[in-house]
């Protein structure tokens, strides 16, 4: 009787555990996708809004690169600071509570940091590499919308997949959402171009 009791606390507890690894390795997921899907549309806007006004491939790839790595290096920052801020509250509480600090238990600010600027430059490089190669201006912006269309697209897909919901309203948020930035951006910047304002 006392031994399947024990098994059963057994199970409940390897259960447990697994849940909470699932659900930690989930959030870390979700988080590299949506930091994926922040570099595809910041790179992939600010393009088309350089785009909008300078139509040779220099100007559009040169702006698309310096977005890459000013963003790549701001949510690592970002990142960090705040993942050091949450590993000092954990190992304060810590010491409070004068339990041993098992230093492999804590979040890693590096790690999120590097991860953080990883996932970005993933989505940003999309949009670089759909008009690296394309002389032809009209042609060009066709490829970005194209490339970047389909990335959002899966990107939302992956996000409702990790998150468990529904895939075809989140495909169509992510991808309305970026359409939406890159119009405005290429909208804004045409007028400004246009009439100096």
């Amino acid at each position: 009787m006392d031994q399947g009791h024990d098994n059963t606390n057994m199970d409940i507890e390897k259960e447990s555990t697994t849940t909470f690894d699932y659900s930690k390795r989930a959030q870390w997921l979700r988080a590299a996708v949506l930091g994926a899907n922040d570099g595809l549309v910041s790179t992939a806007s600010l393009m088309m809004g350089v785009g909008a006004v300078k139509h040779d491939v220099k100007a559009m790839i040169l702006s698309g690169f310096a977005g890459m790595v000013a963003g790549a290096c701001s949510m690592a920052i970002g990142e960090f600071v705040s993942v050091y801020s949450q590993y000092d509250i954990e190992v304060a509480q810590m010491e409070r509570e004068s339990v041993e600090v098992e230093k492999e238990k804590l979040p890693s600010p590096l790690q999120a940091a590097a991860a953080s600027a990883l996932a970005f430059s993933v989505g940003a490089i999309v949009p670089l590499l759909a008009a690296a190669f394309v002389k032809e201006y009209r042609v060009r912006i066709i490829a970005v919308v194209t490339a970047v269309t389909v990335a959002l697209v899966a990107f939302g897909w992956l996000g409702a997949a990790l998150g468990k919901a529904p895939a075809v309203r989140s495909s169509a948020r992510v991808l309305f959402g970026g359409w939406l930035a890159m119009a405005v951006t290429f909208g804004l910047t045409k007028l400004i171009g246009l009439y100096g304002l």
